[in-house]
């Protein structure tokens, strides 16, 4: 049985030091893919905007700073609030987006108590596909 952890949550997309807006969006956890966060963003659009990106990542930037390239994520304070930033690059732009740290970090508790960190790998059932493959006595 898989489990999707699920959270809508209002992010702002900094335009500028003074200026941002509003993007609804809502994190997504699937136990079937444990290693990968989903965040879907609903712009002006009909069509969300989709990322994935690795659950450790986000963990560790509601923290400290963490990830390279495509997707970075850290905490800091904005108008003297809690929050954690992303910033996304990609061949059609890039956005730095703010979210409430509490609610990323109770989501993220959230993640964990469905799959603890470090415990993701038993959840995909690989030694099992693996010893379904191999004859009976291979790799002993």
């Amino acid at each position: 049985m898989h489990t999707v952890v699920e959270r809508e949550l209002e992010l702002s997309l900094v335009l500028s030091p003074d200026r941002s807006v509003p993007v609804p969006s809502r994190l997504s956890y699937r136990t079937a893919d444990p290693y990968a966060v989903h965040i879907a963003f609903h712009v002006t659009s009909d069509v969300p905007v989709h990322w994935t990106f690795a659950r450790d990542l986000l963990l560790d930037g509601v923290r400290r700073p963490s990830g390279h390239g495509d997707v970075r994520v850290w905490p800091t304070l904005a108008d003297g609030r809690s929050v954690v930033c992303m910033a996304l690059s990609s061949p059609d732009g890039d956005a730095l987006l703010q979210a409430p740290a509490g609610a990323v970090s109770a989501w993220l508790d959230h993640t964990q108590r469905e799959v603890a960190r470090g415990t993701e790998a038993e959840r995909l059932g690989l030694d099992a596909a693996l010893s379904a493959l191999l004859p009976p006595g291979a790799g002993a």
